[in-house]
């Protein structure tokens, strides 16, 4: 029975995800999570740790592996050490009831923590120290007060779960174990549906986890998250400038490409862990995964001057710093807000054909069509006018290079769009948009659009790095290059990361 603590073979290697929200973490990730904490926290017999959102218990798994070998010498017999460590080091909160089942069974090799053949002789209860309890969301108005979910959606059966995670709905969390924890460490849920929209929009939920874990005062905090809130995500603005702020991380790994992390799981914009420590106040060092490769790693403030969002590159500071320093204004200042016409994207009141009334072109996903004029409902101003245009949704694509932003479209005078499209910029003549398109199609202007966009939306925001040009004049990267004075390397960096604008293709 003691060999089960070896675990081999390794079941949690081939379990499949819950879902793009709540993913199991492989094995060799939670490693490479465990390995940026101190060493000898496992070789302590006080160390504590708690994962609040156990999924399989790999978290658990893997430190009680790390205990068990880093404690041979101060507590020699196998089976009390096995006693001791369960029972007194390794806390857990499962997100569901099957999870809590399927992390104890993979923790005490049995889903009941008192159970014949669980490996820890120490539980005179079914949970031991992983908990679940099933607890329903405390609704305000409409909303949870604690998390935000839709009552409308969250509103369930006993049959169903209610996805109100316990270590969340609490306004003290110190009650649940009534104890001081070392180190917190988890994969959250990512994010709940809050009943936007046609009933699929969803808000982020993983920062409450981190917010909650921190209420708690451990000396170490390590989380795996979207990387959304570098510069992005639904209702982050706060979160974001407490992170950004917050001299105690140390540490930030970030993957481009989820799968990276999760195989056959797309996560846009990737993901990221951190490591946040009570006793460190400084600069954060930042490290860059893209497939094999690791970027260089480089310790730095989180925050840029007078930038609001974390530039995940660590090569892009140097380029950002440069074209800030020619103090130019910006091309987002130009940039329309979402729908710009008052035109929904599904909108079906237009003709096919051009005719006396129905005399405005309007372009829409994949087709034109005409309306009156009246139904134009904001910014007529700009019917009479050229304008370009383009898609707020970005490009489809997620391999290296990016294109990151859809082709550009000259929307001429007596033309409007519906909201699939953006009004980038005003022109002044059919010349001027013609530059603007070619100022747009170069991979230095999508590249500046890439520091902060990190998902498939762009809305405004993503252009406020993108300095302002001379629209009298034809662009070209090299134009750009030289006018900046990027180095060779800069360059390279540019062009590993965008490819070639495919004006051939919407």
């Amino acid at each position: 029975m003691l060999d089960k603590i070896d675990y081999n073979p390794d079941v949690l290697t081939c379990l499949a995800n819950l879902s793009n929200d709540e993913v199991f973490t492989p094995p060799e990730l939670v490693n490479d999570i465990l390995d940026l904490l101190p060493q000898e926290l496992f070789e302590n017999k006080d160390t504590t740790f708690l994962d609040p959102v156990t999924k399989s218990g790999v978290f658990l798994r893997e430190i009680a592996k790390r205990l068990m070998n880093g404690l041979k010498g101060e507590i020699p017999d196998k089976q009390t050490r096995i006693n001791h460590i369960f029972k007194n080091q390794l806390y857990g909160i499962a997100i569901t009831e099957l999870t809590s089942l399927l992390a104890r069974r993979s923790v005490y090799c049995s889903k009941e923590a008192n159970g014949k053949y669980s490996i820890c002789e120490e539980f005179d209860n079914r949970q031991g120290n992983i908990l679940f309890e099933r607890i329903e969301h405390t609704w305000k108005g409409d909303k949870c007060k604690y998390c935000g979910a839709s009552e409308k959606n969250y509103e369930r059966g006993d049959e169903l779960e209610t996805h109100a995670y316990q270590f969340i709905h609490t306004g003290n969390p110190k009650e649940l174990f009534n104890m001081k924890f070392d180190v917190i460490i988890g994969n959250p849920p990512y994010q709940l549906s809050d009943g936007g929209g046609s009933g699929t929009s969803a808000m982020p939920i993983y920062h409450k986890f981190i917010q909650q874990s921190k209420r708690l005062n451990p000396r170490y905090l390590t989380m795996i998250t979207p990387s959304r809130w570098f510069s992005g995500g639904k209702g982050l603005d706060s979160f974001r400038d407490e992170m950004l702020n917050d001299n105690k991380i140390s540490q930030i790994h970030d993957y481009i490409e989820a799968s990276d992390c999760f195989p056959g799981v797309q996560i846009k914009g990737g993901v990221s862990y951190f490591l946040w420590e009570k006793e460190h106040a400084g600069d954060c060092t930042v490290t860059t995964h893209r497939g094999d490769n690791f970027g260089t790693s480089v310790t730095r403030p989180l925050l840029e001057d007078e930038i609001n969002v974390f530039i995940r590159f660590n090569e892009a500071i140097s380029i950002l710093r440069k074209v800030k320093e020619k103090k130019e204004g910006l091309f987002w200042e130009g940039v329309s807000a979402r729908n710009p016409y008052g035109i929904i994207s599904n909108f079906k009141a237009f003709s096919v054909k051009k005719s006396q009334h129905n005399k405005i072109k309007l372009y829409r996903y994949g087709s034109t069509g005409f309306i009156r004029t009246d139904q134009v409902q904001k910014n007529k101003q700009l019917i009479d006018k050229y304008k370009v245009i383009i898609s707020k949704a970005g490009s489809g694509s997620d391999s290296f290079p990016h294109q990151i932003l859809g082709v550009p479209i000259i929307s001429e005078p007596h033309s409007v769009s519906t909201e699939t499209y953006l009004v980038l910029s005003e022109a002044k003549s059919l010349k001027e948009a013609e530059n603007i398109i070619s100022y747009v199609s170069t991979r230095f202007f999508r590249f500046m659009v890439f520091l902060i966009k990190n998902t498939q939306n762009a809305a405004r925001g993503v252009y406020q790095f993108v300095p302002m040009q001379d629209f009298s004049e034809n662009w070209t990267d090299e134009k750009l290059y030289k006018k900046y004075d990027l180095s060779q390397e800069e360059i390279d960096f540019i062009e590993s990361m965008i490819r070639p604008m495919e004006l051939d293709n919407e």
